[in-house]
């Protein structure tokens, strides 16, 4: 892995991004996250907080294994040691040594109001705390950085103070001082003086860490980095608590292509319109159609006034091209999938689609039509995919024809829930019915399905139903609403996701669950009916 140390892109949506109302993120998602931040080239991805609850723990400990990491390094959050305890007896400094991250960032208090108040300790015991800490993680060979929690409030609290928390950190041999703006009151013309003195008035390597409750956090991330800092913190999509974190799609594509200065691995910026909208498919939070550069209508446009310029030259309503981000323009207000991404993602997929203007048109088409009842590709990798391969091959790969298939639900007088399913599946010529049981419809199908045809395709057994998430969508098809499912399947080896789209939740999850095997075994090397 060749990492960038110049400058640094560092993500926290695993771990405060998570922190957003509403949000709740399994240990599988999370570990699906962070392959897609690893894909976006992102410098580090910050995992949560080992040994402070459960999750975090476990994700740590798959992540050992399971989490294989391209373009970013894995970091560990935690605290400081606790006052009047020594570092090495400290069991959440132990745990973050213990979850072999490479990097490990502290969180310190540098507010002397909250070193008081919150911490319930003397301002020197504070920076004894911060300087034993960090000293205890590097013996131990890991990599520190330090956010300096309320650094903006406590320098103009007790300007003094808060440097010496900055000291204290880059003499202990703290990589990084992040500065923090907490409470994210700050604006960028204040802060930028202030990131100016502390580095005029100390040798610290600085970082940047914003939250939006002034609605600046990108504002001011781009400050503090044309002040000197060479390290900046966010989430994507500005995911977080209150108003969220600094952007860092907007932070990325703004020092990319606003400043010509390259923060990521040549040609991963195209990728952030899928990897954005994939991303908020897990955490199961709408994306914002209009969040710059990677919203659905940052480069849309109403037909009208601009409409006749727009034919000579689409610049001149525009501050970017589209593709320089996998987004697509849009004359009409209607979901379409950007061309760039379609083609990124076909070389991504390894299917050739050898220059063909008009068959990656077709699928532009295709994907716009299907968009438009509510489908998305983004998350549903594995549905694209057969999507492609059908444009490509002029019909879908096909084992299998689901004809019928029917669930009950039964709640018996102790309360116990019983799902079943039948299924008929006519497959190598022969007309199959099949039943399963499960823990619901959904469950039951799947079941069922598989055990029709393992007669066939014993492999089949390999599979495992990982993940199952469900959105309603409004305003579809006139006044009915329409249920999008995501399934994500296994084979023990890769994960890979599917689509549904229908009026029933089960019929959109039979959908999926046929997309979903048909593609597992496409991946075992089975070929086709």
């Amino acid at each position: 892995m060749t990492i960038n140390d110049s400058f640094h892109i560092y993500d926290t949506t695993l771990r405060d991004g998570a922190q957003q109302e509403g949000l709740n993120l399994s240990v599988h998602d999370k570990l699906t996250i962070a392959r897609h931040l690893d894909d976006l080239g992102v410098g580090f991805i910050e995992g949560g907080w080992p040994g402070a609850n459960p999750k975090d723990t476990e994700f740590f400990k798959l992540a050992q294994t399971e989490l294989k990491l391209k373009n970013a390094t894995f970091v560990a959050f935690g605290a400081t040691r606790r006052p009047g305890v020594k570092a090495a007896d400290d069991t959440l400094l132990r745990a973050l040594q213990d979850s072999k991250a490479p990097v490990v960032t502290l969180v310190a208090k540098s507010h002397d109001r909250h070193v008081d108040l919150a911490l319930k300790t003397h301002l020197d015991e504070n920076l004894a705390m911060i300087s034993e800490s960090i000293k205890f993680l590097k013996a131990g060979g890991q990599r520190v950085f330090l956010d300096a929690e309320h650094f903006f409030d406590g320098y103009l609290s007790n300007k003094a103070y808060a440097l010496e928390v900055v000291r204290a950190a880059v003499e202990a041999g703290a990589d990084v001082v992040a500065l923090c703006d907490t409470n994210g009151g700050m604006l960028p013309d204040e802060l930028s003086n202030i990131v100016h003195e502390v580095l005029t008035a100390s040798s610290a390597r600085l970082g940047i860490h914003c939250h939006n409750d002034t609605g600046c956090a990108v504002a001011n991330s781009l400050a503090a980095i044309s002040a000197g800092v060479t390290h900046v913190q966010g989430t994507l999509n500005g995911y977080g608590e209150r108003t969220g974190n600094a952007d860092l799609v907007n932070i990325i594509a703004n020092l990319e292509l606003k400043k010509d200065k390259a923060v990521l691995p040549a040609g991963k910026l195209q990728e952030a319109f899928r990897i954005s909208h994939a991303v908020a498919e897990i955490t199961n939070v709408a994306p914002s159609a209009r969040q710059p550069y990677v919203g659905t209508s940052a480069f849309a446009h109403k037909a009208g006034l601009h409409a006749s310029a727009i034919k000579v030259d689409p610049m001149m309503y525009q501050h970017e091209t589209p593709e320089s981000v996998g987004n697509d323009m849009r004359m009409l207000v209607s979901e379409m999938a950007g061309r760039a991404s379609i083609e990124l993602k076909s070389v991504e997929l390894g299917i050739d689609l050898k220059g063909d203007k008009d068959l990656v048109g077709r699928v532009v088409e295709k994907v716009k039509e299907m968009e438009g009842r509510g489908f998305t590709f983004e998350a549903a990798d594995a549905s694209f995919e057969l999507l492609l391969r059908t444009a490509v091959e002029g019909k879908r790969p096909s084992f299998f024809t689901i004809e019928d298939w029917q669930t009950t639900v039964h709640q018996d007088e102790s309360g116990k829930v019983t799902s079943k399913a039948t299924v008929k599946i006519k497959a190598n010529g022969e007309t199959i019915s099949a039943q399963g049981v499960g823990n619901g419809p959904v469950n039951a199908i799947d079941n069922a399905l598989r055990s029709g045809l393992e007669k066939f395709y014993p492999e089949l057994s390999k599979l495992e139903l990982t993940d199952y998430k469900v959105r309603i969508l409004e305003g579809r098809l006139g006044t009915s609403a329409v249920t999008r499912v995501l399934v994500e399947t296994s084979d023990g080896l890769g994960e890979w996701s599917t689509i549904g789209v229908h009026e029933n939740v089960i019929a959109a999850s039979a959908m999926a669950l046929d997309d979903a095997v048909t593609y597992g075994l496409l991946r075992q090397g089975r070929k086709p009916e």
